[in-house]
């Protein structure tokens, strides 16, 4: 067991204290059919302390998440690739939904398939970013239209 305590001070009016415990999990999965594919489980517990903006006064929140490994890992470790992971989530589904107003989508049949399609273009865009996703989304759609108007204009002739 391995265990390491990070502190959030003052960030956006919050302060978050991680404790961040990894336990062998040998025991725990013995005998079935996780045996195989768990070495660790990370549990991570948040107390989060946020300013109230209507009244001013700090509300505490308390909660634990586990996590499972396939891999035996350092708490240190773990801590830092949870917190990658939270960042990176949050990057692509803020931008997702702002961008491309994946949340707003009135889409029901084959939701699946624009999902990736929104996933392909976000793709696109990221690797050709040259400021924001909104610019350069505006600036794809253009060169689209572009490319349209092209093709109308060259069969008129």
């Amino acid at each position: 067991m391995s265990s390491v305590k990070t502190v959030d001070r003052n960030r956006r009016n919050r302060h978050e204290t991680r404790t961040i415990t990894v336990f062998e999990a040998t025991a725990a999965v013995a005998e079935t059919e996780w045996e195989p594919h768990v070495a660790a489980i990370i549990q991570v517990e948040r107390d989060v302390i946020v300013r109230q903006a209507d009244t001013g006064f700090w509300k505490r929140s308390f909660e634990t998440s586990i996590y499972l490994s396939n891999r035996p890992v350092a708490a240190k470790i773990a801590a830092n690739a949870i917190r990658k992971h939270w960042g990176i989530e949050n990057k692509s589904h803020y931008t997702r939904d702002v961008t491309f107003r994946e949340d707003a989508s009135r889409i029901r049949t084959n939701p699946g398939i624009f999902a990736r399609l929104r996933s392909i273009a976000y793709n696109v865009l990221r690797c050709n970013q040259s400021e924001t996703m909104p610019q350069d989304r505006f600036a794809a759609a253009l060169g689209g239209l572009e490319s349209v108007l092209a093709m109308v204009f060259s069969r008129e002739r």
